[in-house]
């Protein structure tokens, strides 16, 4: 019991500093600091930099889990489907928009949370594939649909237009009525 306690301490002191700090800034031993044990203990636990990262993301979504897309899914008008999404996955993000700022800029710079990554992004391609159907249209206006729903998506794009002063919702009406106008054949030509 003692040692799950332990690891307990260990990964709760892994998440706090990378919500603060990015796992690059995060040492071993700010991490046995703040658990209150052994840099010799942390490695134990965690060997390396995968172990770390693989606990401490288990962790966060397990506290933070994603939206389940059945939330949306099953709703067949693509307005409606995607407004729900995104009211759904623009809450997620200023839950979890602390961790989400300090680690997304990191996953450039070390391996390891490029991989811990990985799910969320196969995650939010899935999503975009589901909320980019139904939309009427086929051909090279799907595939700026798709890019539409895409940028929709972004944690940076949902960051951007709140830190301008929308609300999450407002946020999500703006996205819609710009996949809803790029459907609609409202976009620049980008042929010169």
């Amino acid at each position: 019991m003692r040692t799950n306690d332990t690891r307990l301490r260990i990964v709760e002191a892994m998440v706090e500093l990378h919500e603060e700090i990015g796992p690059v800034a995060t040492t071993v031993t700010a991490i046995a600091e703040r658990a209150g044990v052994q840099r010799l203990t942390v490695y134990r636990h965690f060997p390396d930099d995968r172990a770390m990262l693989g606990a401490c993301s288990s962790h966060w979504l397990e506290a933070h889990p994603l939206p389940d897309p059945g939330a949306w899914t099953g709703i067949s008008d693509p307005r409606i489907r995607l407004e729900t999404a995104l009211e759904f996955l623009y809450g997620w993000f200023r839950n979890g928009a602390p961790m989400l700022s300090s680690i997304l800029p990191d996953e450039a710079e070390m391996p390891a949370v490029a991989e811990v990554m990985a799910p969320l992004w196969v995650y939010f391609r899935e999503v975009a594939g589901g909320l980019s159907a139904g939309w009427g249209v086929d051909g090279d206006a799907q595939r700026f649909v798709r890019a539409a729903v895409g940028h929709a998506l972004g944690f940076y794009t949902w960051q951007s237009l709140t830190d301008f002063g929308l609300s999450d919702n407002e946020a999500a009406e703006l996205m819609v009525g710009l996949v809803a106008d790029v459907a609609a054949g409202d976009r620049v030509s980008l042929e010169t």
